[in-house]
């Protein structure tokens, strides 16, 4: 069993059945940003917490002002001056008015108010609390008030357990005072890349070397999917070497280890022997293109995922295998990208194996339709860049005529 491909969905099935939900955490209200909520939120108090006003004008009596027009307005004595962030214990009587800014409370007496637009006092901004106002129209009972409660009351479910923090969640908690939140949290995952021939960006290029691109694109990959990523360099073709380095990377229990390349029938494909004599290996392929030598298992007791060296077979393994991960572990469903159906619009082959093909789609008044990008060797990093999507031909399928339907998912 263990040198048989399997299919796509049993490696899907296969890995998350050894991955649970992380243990809840009450992390500070600034971090938990695209986290999602384990405990339902509730109301601590009514929002607004009192009626205030929702323009800059007077807080009056509608009734004093009922007859109220350009050619009659009326006159009323202002009282009293109420900024935001002030409480009034002045109550307002009839043919009284107080002068009022937008967010602060109403005082006792009061039933609507007035905007300044509408009073001869529009022009006397920044100046002293005149004697009386002059309004020039009537307004309704409750007008340009901003009710207690009104968006909530206290008890009120605020938001579910289950929901993905935003940043408009992350404000409305604020305004109940929320300063924590009980959040499933951020996985930590390490990160190697392996092979003799790759070197870091910014490093000399010397013969028969290429520049690191996996690791570079894995630690932004689990950036975007919600995890702290611990990307600790290049695993050497070097079986003692690739021990320590793993044994090294068990001590900062990570939720699992991700390695790029190695896990291949290479001479010097060292990384999946090491981890099959210090742990075990659940299966190291799968029937798919690109991708198929990606490897699952335990080094130690901590979950080891082994995507393939070249980048796009490691970006597909990824995009299939490793999100569906860091969603159930942060309190997802654990399902992959949404999906959606375009028109071909051109021939396209490949070998039998469930295959995911870079492609562009557009939308159209006819719905989406799809094109491949460039060459489909694994290597392409130029190609997969240029794509928007994934296009998913089904185990089986060998080719698809221009006109069918074809399924795939976004990647950009």
């Amino acid at each position: 069993m263990m040198n048989s491909l399997i299919s796509v969905q049993e490696a899907q099935e296969r890995i998350l059945r050894f991955f649970d939900t992380l243990p809840i955490k009450t992390i500070a209200l600034e971090n938990a940003l695209g986290l999602v909520l384990a405990e339902d939120i509730h109301a601590p108090f009514d929002l607004p917490p009192f009626t205030s006003s929702s323009m800059d004008g007077f807080a009056l009596r509608s009734e004093d002002i009922r007859t109220a027009s350009p050619e009659n307005p009326v006159t009323l004595r202002v009282i009293q001056d109420i900024p935001a962030g002030t409480f009034p214990n002045i109550p307002v009587l009839p043919g009284e008015a107080a002068r009022i800014m937008t967010g602060a409370p109403i005082p006792m007496g009061v039933d609507c108010v007035v905007p300044v637009e509408n009073t001869n006092a529009f022009n006397l901004k920044g100046t002293g609390l005149p004697d009386t106002v002059q309004i020039v129209s009537p307004v309704a009972p409750g007008q340009y008030l901003r009710p207690k409660g009104q968006d909530l009351q206290t008890g009120d479910v605020v938001l579910r357990a289950g929901t993905q923090i935003t940043p408009q969640d992350i404000g409305l908690l604020a305004s109940m005072g929320k300063t924590e939140v009980r959040v499933y949290p951020r996985p930590q995952v390490i990160l190697f890349s392996s092979g003799n021939e790759i070197v870091p960006p910014g490093s000399p290029l010397e013969p028969g070397k290429i520049y690191d691109s996996n690791l570079p694109m894995l630690t932004a990959m689990l950036k975007a999917n919600g995890a702290v990523a611990v990307p600790l360099g290049t695993l050497r073709d070097d079986p003692q070497e690739i021990l320590k380095s793993l044994e090294r990377a068990t001590q900062q229990k990570p939720a699992f280890i991700l390695t790029s390349a190695g896990v291949s029938v290479g001479t010097y494909d060292f990384v999946r022997k090491v981890v099959e004599e210090n742990g075990s290996l659940d299966f190291w392929r799968v029937n798919m293109r690109p991708g198929k030598p990606l490897a699952f298992g335990f080094f130690r007791d901590v979950p080891f995922i082994g995507l393939p060296g070249n980048p796009v077979s490691s970006f597909v393994g990824f995009t299939v295998f490793v999100i569906p991960v860091l969603r159930k572990l942060m309190g997802f469903p654990p399902s992959p990208p949404p999906t959606f159906t375009a028109i071909l619009e051109e021939d396209v082959e490949s070998d039998g194996r469930e295959s995911y093909l870079r492609g562009n789609v557009t939308f159209t008044p006819t719905g989406y339709r799809a094109h491949l990008e460039g060459h489909q060797g694994s290597g392409n990093l130029a190609s997969l860049s240029k794509a928007n999507a994934l296009l998913i031909l089904p185990s089986g399928v060998k080719s698809l005529p221009a006109g069918t339907e074809v399924k795939f998912w976004f990647i950009r």
